[in-house]
């Protein structure tokens, strides 16, 4: 008796003939979407509104006299409204990107990749190039004409104006996307006058030509093969996660027919095979096919499923968000653990980046000890040289008191009482001397302590070391 596992090659019959090259790489196909309108076409359209004000108006905010939201790398700056965050609070940044990490992640469980569909920015701008296309080129059979045609002076006008509205499109993009990190006023009126610094040009080109690339050229190429979440996203689903799908046990056998048909007795199903589900998809996938990882979650094959089967008089739904125990008639669980488990770690983070916020210390002090160990006075007394360093955290003017203790008998030479501006960091000298009889041993820890008068009871501390000569 054999021991080997019988193994059958079901490598299909190659139609390349003996002495042919094959080119492994197939050629893009030219994706040209076909206008409509529907429920989630208006959602879509509400939330990417939203965004682009968002994007785009927040840079124009002043709060005080500054922008509102401005990164100001040169000082180590970040402003966001009222609050200033500096390189220390990067550790906040990071619990920030986790939980929109872990928000993606649910998300995803939940709704599959309605991220992609109706928040992502390649998205959100691909579909604002969409709508460029049409209004200078017209609807999809005109542009594909149009592209069939040889070059005159119609379609040489129609696809500058195109290619204008792309570039500026992708310049406003690129000039507010680096007003928030110079403040836009001035950068508006330095790219206007040509008087612009190097590299705040430099981003406003690279930003205008990649915004110009990804929307206008390379579009659903970034969606399938450059972003990685279209390849990850498909070990979140479940057979409970919502996706886009077909019902085939209710399209198929598909194929054309008179309104008023009688299309059971034909044989047929729901489905007329029209394709405007192909037609308005921006990736250019037939959903009929099942599930696929160019598939965004967009539903405009729905809206567009959905318009023909009203004219049809056939209920909505053939195509719709739903779930596979749906399609094949088992009851969908909405919570199940997996989605469970990723709403309490969410809700955990936010809830510990909520406190971590609220408890950020709006003050900071660093002790830097001079390089001299110690120095002996003229009265005897053994004297250490200290630079407190005080950063101010608030957007408010405070007094701090420094204080001193650790060690009996210490005097303090310097400013007990210091002024930091909002957002200042002050380098205050401090002297501290003691009797050399009072040294308990040559290295001796200390504590530095500073308090807004203003705010009682909250005081900032930084340990540092008195050094005097060995003990005998």
């Amino acid at each position: 008796m054999s021991d080997k596992i019988p193994v059958q090659d079901v490598t299909p019959p190659s139609p390349v003939k003996k002495g042919e090259s094959v080119d492994l790489y197939a050629k893009r196909e030219q994706i040209y979407t076909k206008a409509f309108t529907g429920l989630f076409r208006n959602v879509r359209m509400i939330s990417g509104a939203f965004l682009f004000l968002m994007f785009f108006g927040t840079a124009w905010l002043n709060w005080g006299d500054r922008q509102a939201v401005w990164w100001n790398l040169p000082e180590r700056k970040f402003y966001i409204f009222g609050a200033t965050f500096w390189p220390q609070d990067f550790m906040l940044l990071s619990w920030l990107l986790i939980i929109c990490a872990f928000g993606l992640f649910f998300i995803t469980v939940f709704a599959g990749r309605v991220w992609c569909g109706y928040t992502c920015p390649q998205s959100v701008w691909t579909w604002v190039y969409m709508w460029a296309e049409k209004v200078t080129e017209g609807d999809r059979n005109q542009r594909m004409k149009l592209d069939k045609l040889p070059m005159s002076a119609e379609k040489f006008l129609r696809k500058t104006a195109k290619h204008a509205i792309w570039l500026g499109v992708a310049l406003f993009t690129a000039l507010t996307f680096v007003g928030y990190f110079t403040p836009i006023r001035q950068l508006t009126v330095d790219l206007v006058t040509l008087n612009i610094e190097g590299w705040a040009l430099f981003w406003v080109g690279f930003l205008t030509l990649a915004t110009y690339g990804n929307a206008g050229w390379l579009r659903e190429q970034v969606c399938i093969h450059m972003c990685p979440y279209a390849r990850f996203q498909s070990v979140m689903f479940d057979k409970d996660t919502l996706i886009v799908s077909y019902d085939p046990n209710r399209g198929e056998r598909r194929g054309p027919r008179k309104k008023d048909a009688d299309y059971k007795a034909l044989g047929l199903g729901d489905c007329i095979d029209c394709k405007m589900c192909v037609h308005v998809c921006p990736t250019g996938i037939d959903i009929r096919n099942g599930l696929q990882i160019a598939c965004i979650g967009c539903a405009a094959c729905v809206d567009a499923c959905d318009s023909i089967m009203e004219k049809m008089n056939y209920p909505k739904g053939l195509i719709s968000y739903t779930t596979e125990h749906n399609l094949s008639g088992q009851k969908t669980h909405l919570l199940r653990p997996r989605l469970i488990g990723y709403a309490i770690a969410l809700l955990v983070m936010m809830g510990a980046f909520a406190t971590a916020l609220y408890l950020r210390p709006l003050a900071e002090l660093d002790v830097i000890k001079d390089r001299v160990l110690y120095r002996e006075n003229e009265e005897g007394r053994i004297e250490n040289v200290y630079t407190l360093k005080i950063m101010n955290k608030d957007q408010r003017d405070h007094v701090y008191t420094i204080a001193v203790s650790g060690l009996d008998g210490l005097v303090f030479e310097g400013r007990r009482e210091v002024k930091a501006v909002a957002g200042e960091i002050l380098a205050v000298p401090v002297e501290l001397s003691i009797d050399p009889d009072k040294l308990p041993s040559s290295t001796n820890e200390i504590l530095f302590t500073i308090q807004a008068a203003d705010i009682p009871g909250k005081t900032f501390d930084a340990e540092s070391r008195f050094i005097g000569p060995s003990v005998r």
